[in-house]
């Protein structure tokens, strides 16, 4: 197995309870890659500026990322060029010492943004990937998407719902 497209680690004895800020952006093969790992067309652009700090056993990353991509449209196939920047909060937490795999643990809702590591460094740039994923439009449309659907049959909710069945009845009923 190869390792992440876009990692940039960072040892955690580097690391000290102060802050310490790193700027980071993916090369051109790292975006080819981590587009296709998440289905996209292309992205043209991804940096983020953070800070890291020890927290105990832990590593505290706190910034902000920009990305510059393209998804297919969900109706169409059609391009749809996207700007995305969001701030965001990662707790990097060492994976539980009893070393069972599959084990189940109960993480509350303060601590979803949390990534287990092994070993002696965190992966930032990673963790930043990870983060765009879930930050991308998981139903990107075109302008043109209502047309397509129109196009190939499908029916606006307003159509399909329980108001778009009576319109049809009524429009049955008119002399």
């Amino acid at each position: 197995m190869t390792g992440p497209e876009f990692s940039r680690a960072v040892r955690i004895d580097s690391l000290s309870a102060e802050p310490w800020a790193l700027a980071i952006e993916a090369g051109e093969d790292e975006r080819r890659a981590l587009a296709g790992r998440f289905g996209l067309v292309a992205i043209d652009r991804l940096t983020a500026e953070t800070l890291l700090r020890r927290d105990g056993g832990e590593v505290v990353a706190t910034g902000r990322f920009a990305a510059a991509v393209t998804q297919s449209c969900v109706a169409s196939g059609a391009p749809v060029a996207a700007a995305i920047e969001a701030r965001f909060e990662v707790r990097f937490r060492p994976e539980s010492e009893s070393g069972r795999a599959g084990e189940e643990i109960e993480l509350d809702e303060g601590e979803m943004d949390v990534i287990f590591y092994a070993g002696e460094a965190v992966d930032i740039g990673e963790a930043v990937a990870e983060t765009l994923a879930l930050s991308l439009d998981p139903y990107p449309r075109a302008p043109d998407a209502e047309a397509a659907l129109k196009a190939a049959g499908v029916k606006s909710e307003e159509e399909a719902g329980p108001f778009g069945a009576l319109a049809g009845l009524r429009d049955k009923l008119k002399p």
